[in-house]
């Protein structure tokens, strides 16, 4: 699909699209950079691309995609450094998981002429780092693309045939609406079980230790998210903010009516509130296992 790709940022989400492009066969030449040189390294080690440059400026030169796959607080030094070194018929898209903060920071700083399409595959594992990519980690997964507009029909049709083939479904969406869906489907699970493992944590000293020691699956896989990324998680938190809070807003009302519930002896209130909840719990399970299921957001 294209002469040369350069991958920018290279942990779990950038190592696996790497590894994909290459099971593929998605271009000639596959350039990774990064700024830590331990994960340069690992990379040369794992042979997951065909070259490394050290140097932003010369990693992105003659690219034909470069994919942006770093925390969201790096952007604006990575496009400000690589702007100029894009040349008219690049597509630059990224991995991003808060889109109107993506989309708002780039546009600001990119050339005119720049072809920019956000973009953010909804995968991933509690794991960072290029050695803990997959190539199958966006099979049967949401690529949710957020199109500014569509002046590059062409590079947009490009883009999402080159994320079908790595396995993932395409959906176009607005930055608003995907920051919304994230908001509650990713962002607040995630910040609830860093929050209820620093509870834990948090209790005296004997109860600590036999939270760790009884553990039943339930806590341990609740929490399993809890080990990501703290850099990329904080990040999201403070550039999604506002769709986060409001969220947040309606889960400690819906908790506020749990607790109401458990003080009143309210068996039926409880009751029926587990069987709905049970009942969402198998639809999303089915969702995920069937690939025609999904449909939120605007259907491309």
């Amino acid at each position: 699909m294209f002469n040369k790709i350069t991958i920018i940022g290279l942990g779990l989400i950038g190592s696996s699209i790497a590894r994909a492009i290459k099971k593929n066969h998605l271009c000639k030449n596959l350039v990774a950079h990064d700024k830590s040189k331990r994960v340069l390294k690992k990379i040369l080690k794992l042979k997951i691309t065909n070259h490394i440059e050290p140097n932003l400026k010369k990693s992105v030169q003659d690219s034909d995609l470069v994919i942006i796959c770093t925390p969201l607080g790096t952007y604006k030094n990575i496009v400000s450094v690589i702007k100029n070194y894009l040349k008219n018929t690049c597509i630059l898209t990224d991995v991003g998981s808060a889109k109107i903060f993506v989309t708002n920071t780039v546009n600001k700083l990119i050339n005119k002429n720049t072809i920019w399409i956000p973009a953010h595959p909804v995968a991933g594992t509690e794991q960072s780092g290029p050695e803990a990519g997959f190539a199958d980690l966006f099979k049967n997964r949401w690529c949710i693309i957020t199109p500014i507009n569509k002046k590059n029909p062409n590079s947009l049709k490009k883009l999402n045939n080159f994320w079908k083939k790595i396995g993932s479904k395409v959906q176009y969406m607005t930055a608003e609406h995907h920051d919304k869906v994230m908001a509650i489907t990713s962002h607040i699970p995630h910040l609830i079980a860093y929050n209820i493992v620093g509870t834990a944590a948090n209790l005296e000293k004997d109860t600590k230790s036999e939270v760790i020691k009884y553990s039943a699956s339930g806590f341990r896989d609740f929490t399993r998210i809890a080990s990501s990324d703290p850099t990329m998680w904080r990040d999201i938190a403070l550039n999604n903010r506002k769709q986060i809070l409001h969220m947040l807003e309606k889960f400690n009302l819906d908790l506020s009516n749990l607790k109401s519930a458990i003080i009143k002896k309210d068996a039926n209130k409880l009751f029926k509130l587990f069987s709905k909840t049970r009942k969402i719990r198998q639809a999303i399970v089915k969702a995920g296992q069937d690939i025609n299921s999904p449909n939120f957001g605007r259907k491309n």
